[in-house]
């Protein structure tokens, strides 16, 4: 079933789509073996597209359509400026197509509305600020100590991408990858999850409606073993930068490394919220609820692991229990609902599975713990806000990403106790203090070993400030200045105005 609002909210386009899905040097193609993927809206089920499944061929033909771009020098040698003017031009038609795009992120992915139309004005704000940096990086001089030498830092494209997506964030995981790379002058092979692939094709589109060059911005839609691994492997690739699970992403270092190819990796965390007993009671309850269980929990740097203050534990996670217990449950376009769906039914049951194995180690079950009943939930792959407390470091719930709406709670008695559990994971992506006592939130954010930490708050980013984590969330960079940097390499220009014979070694025929 679907959730349509009685305004009929965004009727579905009536506008002629490409025949294929995959868009490989400027032309929209299918798949060479043919094969097709039914995309489904995994808050009721329901065919939302069927798309081309990309293989190891088709992979390769992209490769070799973004090689060849870059090394005609058709978008690297475009000046910067005007690479920066494109990306306003993008994030122009973003804007104009939002309505267009936000559905089509809800129908893959079964969020609501509201958050689709915020990711497309992210992603609007990620290609402006883009487009205003490309034109900003020219290079430094160096001092040579030497009147006559002119020495200079410049910054030059690193070449063919291969930017490989996830589901959860289908658009605007890709724009933080497609806008710095078109920024540098690179061109790339965009690889999304095969779960959600409708908003990339609607980018290429736009990116091909605004004349860039054929096989600068190159699509492959289908299952990452096919059509991703040539990504991370083929020598003509000499970036990959990929957002996803863990044990993907290692893989992917390690197919890498055969050819030394730059890699930038988001793994994913198990983010630590650290609330302390004088913190702003209700917004800090207000927003654990939204770390933990804004998209059902989907989201990188979910606030997955409370640690709170043992004073006030017994209290604030009594009302975090009578809160979640409220949260209300649907699908992209039931206008009370206020999170939605898993992105499928084998995600669902590894979730429960998560919670299930957290139950048998001793942690006690507060509240969810398995799917909605009710009709509405049906055809949906639909999992309760869960909160599970008792719990100890050590357990898997504790030290394993669920990336499911779940929230294990931890306490803490000192500052010093409340940094070393926070600190307590292999990852690093993010986390939050919150206390009303600046100096105590100043002191606890530089301890923590995480690459974004917010003070007093919970999820917001902004594109000109970096985003990545330490430890096994991944390696590199997105947004910000450094973001761009990861798809530049730097170059020194030495240069000698004045030449001059050394002598270091002696020109011995003139000796006789």
């Amino acid at each position: 079933m679907t959730y349509a609002t009685p305004a009929q909210e965004a009727a579905p386009s009536t506008e002629t789509k490409p025949a294929s899905s995959l868009f490989i040097n400027g032309r929209w193609e299918p798949a060479a073996s043919g094969a097709m993927r039914e995309i489904r809206n995994p808050a009721d089920g329901e065919l939302v597209a069927t798309v081309s499944e990309a293989g190891r061929e088709d992979a390769e033909r992209a490769i070799a359509a973004a090689r060849a771009a870059f090394d005609s020098g058709a978008w690297s040698s475009v000046p910067a400026p005007e690479r920066g003017a494109f990306l306003l031009k993008v994030a122009a038609g973003l804007r104009e197509r939002r309505e267009k795009f936000a559905r089509a992120e809800s129908l893959d992915t079964g969020k609501r509305m509201v958050e689709s139309r915020i990711d497309m004005d992210d992603i609007a704000a990620c290609f402006e600020y883009f487009g205003r940096l490309a034109g900003q990086q020219a290079g430094r001089v160096v001092d040579a100590g030497d009147a006559a030498v002119v020495s200079r830092i410049v910054y030059e494209p690193v070449g063919v991408c291969g930017l490989i997506t996830p589901w959860n964030y289908p658009l605007l995981q890709a724009a933080w990858k497609i806008a710095p790379a078109l920024a540098a002058g690179c061109t790339f092979v965009l690889k999304p999850s095969e779960l959600t692939p409708s908003t990339s094709i609607l980018a290429m589109q736009l990116l091909q409606d605004l004349g860039l060059p054929d096989g600068v911005a190159n699509l492959v839609t289908g299952a990452g073993a096919q059509a991703g691994a040539p990504l991370s492997e083929h020598p003509d690739v000499d970036l990959v930068s990929f957002t996803g699970g863990l044990e993907t992403g290692k893989r992917i270092a390690a197919s890498a490394a055969a050819t030394v190819k730059k890699v930038a990796l988001e793994l994913g965390g198990k983010n630590p919220n650290v609330v302390f007993a004088d913190a702003d009671f209700d917004a800090a309850v207000d927003n654990a609820l939204n770390g933990a269980f804004v998209h059902s929990g989907q989201v990188c740097s979910a606030g997955a692991r409370l640690v709170v203050e043992e004073s006030i534990a017994e209290r604030f996670v009594d009302e975090l229990v009578r809160r979640a217990k409220d949260v209300r449950i649907g699908g992209p376009f039931d206008e009370d609902a206020e999170t939605g769906p898993l992105i499928s039914a084998a995600h669902r049951d590894k979730v429960d599975a998560y919670v299930q194995r957290g139950i048998q180690e001793g942690a006690r079950l507060r509240t969810g713990g398995a799917a909605p009943s009710g009709e509405k939930y049906d055809a949906g792959f639909y999992y309760q806000p869960t909160i599970l407390d008792r719990v100890s470091r050590g357990m898997s719930v504790v030290t394993d990403e669920a990336f499911g709406p779940v929230v294990t709670v931890e306490t803490f008695r000192t500052e010093d106790e409340a940094v070393a559990t926070a600190n307590d994971t292999i990852y690093g992506l993010a986390g939050a203090v919150w206390t009303q006592d600046a100096g105590k939130a100043q002191r606890v954010a530089s301890r923590l070993r995480h690459g974004t930490i917010w003070i007093n708050d919970y999820h917001p980013y902004l594109p000109q400030a970096e985003w990545g984590g330490f430890g096994q969330s991944g390696v590199g960079r997105e947004l910000g200045p450094t973001g761009l940097a990861e798809y530049q390499e730097a170059k020194h220009i030495y240069q000698n105005t004045s030449p001059q014979v050394t002598g270091w070694f002696a020109d011995h025929s003139k000796e006789n």
